[in-house]
């Protein structure tokens, strides 16, 4: 847990969005919140609370309290009314406001709020202050319809695999916002809005666990730690990208063209027992020679990949993957915004961060589609053990959504900054 900056300090505890004029349009932050506003306008409850057991909620608790509660059940934050209710406030994801360093939000599906909500609570304030709130009148009887809309229409699978983005809140165009558009294999794949900096994810204990499970990152230090490799593409293996400049260099030297694969394998093994001798390591070691034998297999497994990519439409038909720097680049961007929900990273280290995942990219690779298709191969290469799998299938899908789907950032979000390349900034919508 860091230190609180002095600009982290603010008062955005809980959302305060003023309600439209009469007559106004309201542009809601995201499709959740603008349905909810129609249902409101409607009065509509009940499909509100449908609603709510399709999404789940969030609700606020006090960072201290959430951290000494550990694995168990969080104390929900509750007030008091002057007619002497007692409320229990919850919000939608687009909603959540700036992350407070002394304040946190966990999820929650509708069922387990049943569970969460303090006996002795009156009303659940849903999205108060903001222009699609709503109260509900607690009971037991509305306690048991919260569960059963639960079990008919919460899926957790329902809310993954999907392109989602703010319409109001995002970053201005530059560098942030491409940073954040460098994270969209790992949004889409989560149901995360893209382009939101102020991340709360899946709730404090979700981003808690998640880094934690998924990383073995359970501090500061270790995030710190994690979030530099990234940023410096050590975290796959180096010999992926050794092997493919091989193939970059042979290219080079050609002036294009293809290579011959026997060719690059000799290459890779020449080029490898030439760096061993020059450092003094082993060059006719058996480790050594296994090892050189594998680099010269990876060359037929990266063919194979690349001829798949090719036949799923993810490369063009003479395309190929100069390197996989968007593995870690792309993991990168997300992991700034995970930092951050944990509680581990200040804001100011989540946007370093994520702006340097930006410049990484950029210096990498000239297009979204050749990005995508270097995360592609790395992911491939680190789970799916050529079976082409649920690991790469999941990936494809997402790859598939973020080339089309008019909402996606990398339909929106030009790949090449003007200030660094002579392109168009980020962030304008092709006409």
């Amino acid at each position: 847990m860091h230190t609180a900056a002095e600009d982290e300090m603010h008062d955005e505890f809980f959302p305060l969005v003023p309600a439209p004029e009469d007559g106004a349009h309201w542009q809601a932050p995201t499709d959740l919140e603008q349905y909810l506003y129609k249902l409101c306008r409607t009065d509509n409850a009940y499909a509100y609370l449908r609603t709510l057991a399709i999404e789940g909620v969030y609700y606020p608790v006090r960072v201290d309290e959430a951290r000494a509660a550990g694995d168990d059940a969080h104390p929900m934050l509750t007030n008091e009314t002057p007619d002497g209710l007692t409320v229990a406030q919850v919000y939608t994801a687009g909603l959540l406001p700036r992350p407070h360093p002394f304040l946190v939000y966990e999820h929650a599906t509708l069922g387990a709020l049943e569970q969460i909500v303090p006996e002795g609570v009156n009303v659940l304030a849903v999205n108060a202050a903001t222009p699609c709130e709503q109260y509900f009148l607690i009971s037991d009887e509305e306690r048991d319809v919260w569960l059963d809309l639960h079990h008919e229409l919460f899926s957790s699978d329902a809310l993954m695999d999907r392109v989602v983005t703010r319409r109001t809140g995002a970053p201005a165009p530059g560098p942030l916002l491409h940073g954040l558009a460098c994270g969209a294999h790992l949004c889409f794949a989560n149901g995360d809005a893209w382009n939101t900096l102020h991340w709360h994810g899946m709730g404090y204990r979700g981003e808690v666990d998640r880094i934690a499970d998924s990383w073995g990152v359970h501090g500061r230090e270790d995030w710190l730690s994690i979030q530099t490799r990234l940023l410096d593409q050590e975290v796959s293996p180096w010999y992926w990208d050794f092997v493919l400049g091989a193939r970059n260099e042979l290219l080079r030297l050609r002036g294009g063209g293809r290579v011959d694969p026997e060719q690059w394998r000799d290459t890779v093994e020449r080029t490898l027992r030439a760096r061993a001798q020059e450092t003094d390591g082993p060059t006719h070691d058996p480790d050594f020679d296994d090892f050189v034998a594998h680099l010269r297999s990876l060359v037929g497994t990266i063919l194979r990949y690349e001829a798949r990519f090719r036949a799923d439409g993810l490369l063009p038909p003479d395309g190929h993957v100069r390197t996989v720097a968007a593995w870690d680049v792309g993991r990168a961007s997300k992991m700034a915004r995970w930092g951050l929900g944990a509680r581990y990273a200040t804001e100011a280290e989540m946007h370093a961060a994520i702006e340097d995942a930006s410049t990484a990219a950029q210096a990498a690779y000239d297009s979204w589609e050749e990005f995508s298709a270097g995360y592609v191969l790395g992911r491939c290469l680190h789970f799916d053990d050529e079976e082409f799998g649920p690991w790469y299938a999941e990936v494809l899908t997402a790859h598939r959504a973020l080339t089309t789907d008019p909402e996606s950032p990398w339909l929106t979000v030009p790949f090449k900054d003007r200030d660094r390349s002579g392109a168009d900034g980020p962030g304008r919508r092709p006409a």
